[in-house]
């Protein structure tokens, strides 16, 4: 009886363990063409981190973003992209990619962005590239390059962004850039090489949106002058690829690869270098400065009749003939640039890339607009009301200075006879007024003058509430013009004064 039990327990257990089965299958069925223990979600592709050490066989026509990196893959076949038409990014960084070979990109035009970092690349060939014609962004940095074909690059013409950071290039040239355009090239990774040797003519002829994103930093550059005048220029300027590494910029004093010097911060290995050198290498920018509404032209400059002229706007926008999609920017038939109603978003630096036979293919000139509103006017200045008022003015005070004389203390003029307010007098007044009264000379005798040392006593009648009598005493020096010689003296009634009040003069 109890093996019954446990038989039938038994086969309970199997009949769930079925069901468990089933429903997982279910709930998560394996999705069409996806490649074993990848992921495929909508338009996604992973199989990253797999250990692969060859591409899946079977490929989804859907995927459009196909992620293979951190697996050991160490070749790609060619034609291995033919059935990825919608492919627009591919990873295969952190992989073992010794080499690339001819037709490994065919069908792969429509792909925007392709990463090959991380690898043991060494050299990239002519056709190495090949058919990645829409490509925008190639990430190459932290592989072993060392050599780089000198038309490695020619048919990535859309490419905005190249990264070569950390590998082991000793040149590179700038002339050409081993077949970029650099009509859409704004990145420029170059850090961590071993270059040593730079063409600074070429390095100088870079159109400015180059420039602001070339990184040069943590290369033993060598210690010229004309490389520092020029890297220290940039720094001026504010570019962005200089100033956020500037501590990161070195040169060989000695031509020893351990005699490295950060010339922004020890700048004394140029101290003798004269700044005529570096005159001529960098064609200025022109500053220009208009007012908003107004029109603007600018002209491509070249040294020589240009086949193409292209322009660069400050956003970074390409702008070839007939103009912006806006229609704010037109480009002439004579490769001008045209701007009817400047706006604020106008202003930046406006860069026009010529090309030609006889010109050099980055030949360039630069224009930094500057956009202001308009100030308002001041109001005219009217000279008439100004001189009519000044006339006014000076008659009322004429006339002022001629009828109404400054009267101190006067309360009222009338008929030009002015009434003052009265003023006690002072003591040198009262002694003026008693003396001519009491004199018996008229006052208007010319020779009849008073002397100014008389002896003059005048003696005031006694009064009876008083203790004693005040006597004024003009001593016989005293002087009119000085009255502080005035002295009041009190003093005790006397016998000689008691029954005589009178003048006496001698």
């Amino acid at each position: 009886m109890a093996w019954l039990v446990l038989l039938g327990a038994l086969l309970s257990t199997l009949r769930v363990g079925s069901s468990t089965l089933d429903s997982e299958t279910l709930l998560s069925p394996t999705p069409y063409n996806c490649p074993y223990n990848c992921t495929c979600a909508a338009d996604l592709l992973s199989c990253a981190g797999l250990g692969l050490q060859d591409v899946p066989a079977a490929l989804p026509a859907f995927a459009a973003d196909l992620d293979l990196s951190h697996n050991a893959l160490q070749h790609l076949p060619p034609g291995w992209l033919t059935p990825l038409s919608r492919l627009r990014a591919l990873r295969l960084g952190h992989n073992e990619l010794e080499a690339l070979s001819r037709g490994v990109f065919i069908n792969a035009s429509s792909l925007r962005l392709l990463d090959l970092s991380s690898n043991v690349l060494r050299r990239l060939g002519r056709h190495d590239l090949d058919g990645l014609g829409a490509l925008e962004m190639l990430l190459l940095f932290n592989n072993r390059l060392a050599h780089l074909d000198q038309l490695a690059f020619r048919d990535l013409g859309m490419l905005r962004r190249l990264y070569l950071g950390c590998n082991e290039l000793a040149t590179f040239s700038f002339d050409h850039l081993h077949g970029l355009s650099s009509t859409h090239l704004h990145t420029l990774d170059l850090s961590s090489n071993h270059l040593g040797q730079i063409s600074i003519p070429g390095l100088a002829a870079l159109p400015a949106f180059l420039k602001n994103g070339l990184y040069l930093h943590n290369n033993p550059l060598p210690c010229d002058c004309r490389l520092y005048y020029l890297l220290q220029r940039w720094h001026q300027r504010g570019l962005s690829a200089v100033s956020d590494f500037a501590h990161e910029y070195t040169c060989l004093a000695f031509k020893v690869p351990t005699s490295r010097v950060r010339f922004f911060e020890h700048s004394r290995v140029f101290e003798n270098c004269s700044a005529t050198l570096a005159r001529g290498l960098e064609q200025p920018e022109e500053q220009l400065q208009v007012q908003v509404g107004r029109s603007l032209r600018l002209h491509c400059n070249t040294s020589a009749p240009a086949l193409r002229v292209t322009w660069v706007s400050p956003q970074h926008e390409l702008l070839v003939a007939p103009g912006s999609p806006n229609g704010s920017i037109a480009v002439l038939g004579d490769g001008s640039l045209a701007i009817s109603n400047v706006q604020p978003w106008h202003e930046g630096i406006f860069v026009c890339l010529a090309t030609g036979p006889h010109l050099r293919h980055n030949q360039t000139h630069e224009y930094n607009v500057s956009v202001h509103f308009p100030h308002p006017e001041p109001e005219a200045f009217n000279t008439g009301y100004t001189t009519l008022l000044g006339c006014v003015v000076g008659l009322v005070l004429v006339l002022l200075y001629l009828f109404a004389p400054p009267c101190p203390g006067c309360r009222r003029c009338y008929r030009r006879t002015c009434r003052c307010w009265p003023r006690a007098p002072s003591p040198l007044q009262e002694l003026s007024a008693q003396s001519s009264v009491l004199s018996s000379t008229p006052p208007d005798v010319p020779s009849r003058k008073a002397s100014v040392h008389k002896h003059v006593v005048f003696l005031e009648p006694g009064r009876r509430g008083l203790d004693g009598r005040v006597q004024l005493a003009v001593a016989e020096d005293f002087d009119l013009y000085n009255p502080m010689g005035l002295r009041l003296k009190a003093a005790s009634e006397s016998t000689s004064s008691t029954g005589s009040e009178g003048l006496a003069m001698t």
